[in-house]
Parts: C-alpha cells; structure tokens; sequence
C-alpha cells in the first residue's frame, strides 16, 4: 500500500463556524484518535489528502507532520460535501508499525458473466484484519467461469498475503441469476405495483 505525508496543523477552533473558516482556508477538519489518548484535533491541507486519497484509496497511510511531531495514521471516516463531493471532515485513526487494525476493504468486481446470467452483487466491502503499514487498498473478485445460480461468499475470496478475514465468512458477495426469470420477476412486480387498489363496496346507510 502507499504511504503519504502530510503536514497537518492543530486545530483550535471548534464547531460549525470553526470548520466552515478551516476549509475556507484551503484545509479540512480532522480528528486523531486512538492508543486511549485524548482526541487531537487538527486542519489537513485539503488539496493533498484529495491526491492521496485518490492515488493511494480511502486506506491510504498517512504520516502527519504536527508540531514537530510525526503520527501514522489512517483515514477510518469521511464526511463528503453532498452536492460538491470534496471533503468535508476526516475521522483518523492513530497506528502504530506492526500493529493489527481491523479495517473495510472495498470489493472490485472484474471479468464479465455467463451469458444469460445477471450479477446480483450484494456487498461491495468486506472486513479484514492485516498489519497497518500493509492495508490492501481493495480486493478484486472475479465473475469469470461462474455458472448460472452460483452464489460466491466472503469465505471464497482471495486475501492479499498478510490479510485475514474479520467478519463473517458466510457474508453474500454477489449471486449469478437467470437474467430472463430475473426480469420476468421485475415485471411482474412492476405490474402488481402499477395495478389499481380493489376499492371496498360501500356499507349501505343505517336506516
């Protein structure tokens, strides 16, 4: 995995206002947590975290530069702008070399279906444990050779080497269905959801 350094700055500003003037500035919020200390605030140069973030994936290592001081972290929450998409805020999460950190790994579905099949992925990230200077940036699974009605698990993949699985084995990756009875389904679904309600006959009047 890439490793990345940044200069971070601390941050004494608090609140909306606080965070509305560090990304005014050209920085984002972020928060330092971890190895039971107290919470440590500081501003990322925005254009920088973007690049790394982009080139190195949302597992990205980091080492902050603050005070003089350098910290390995890495990104474990971000907040995007909704309309923007830039960033908004960063929860960060302190690492140590050869540390164990226990993090989600995004999914990338490579190869193409069977025809007549129809993939039906049901998880795009799974949980995985590995050492915080070797975190996989993503995990490809391939639909190459899978037959109609195979279902695939998060037992079934392949980890990089130093990984472990951390959640459950029996996780639903993706299933291969029958594209034809798949949008005969939907049709028929789409026809019970179009079809009129039965309205209910009138009492007659009581007398």
């Amino acid at each position: 995995m890439s490793e990345v350094r940044l200069n971070a700055e601390s941050r004494t500003e608090f609140g909306k206002g606080g965070a509305r003037r560090t990304r005014r500035a050209g920085k984002i919020p972020a928060v330092i947590y971890g190895h039971g200390a107290e919470p440590r605030h500081v501003a990322l140069p925005a254009r920088e975290f973007t690049n790394a973030i982009r080139h190195g994936g949302i597992n990205v290592l980091l080492t902050l530069a603050v005070e003089g001081d350098d910290q390995l972290v890495i990104p474990k929450a971000i907040q995007r702008h909704a309309l923007k998409g830039t960033f908004d805020h960063v929860d960060l999460l302190a690492v140590r070399r050869g540390e164990k950190v226990t993090i989600d790994v995004p999914l990338t579905i490579v190869g193409d279906v069977i025809a007549g099949g129809l993939l039906a992925q049901d998880a795009t990230a799974v949980s995985v444990e590995a050492e915080a200077t070797n975190l996989p940036t993503e995990i490809e699974v391939s639909i190459e050779g899978f037959e109609i009605g195979s279902q695939f698990t998060a037992a079934d993949l392949k980890l990089p080497q130093g990984s472990v699985l951390a959640g459950d084995p029996s996780q639903l990756i993706f299933v291969i269905n029958d594209a034809a009875a798949a949008t005969a389904a939907a049709e028929a679904s789409d026809e019970a959801a179009e079809a009129p309600a039965a309205v209910a006959p009138e009492a007659p009047a009581a007398e």
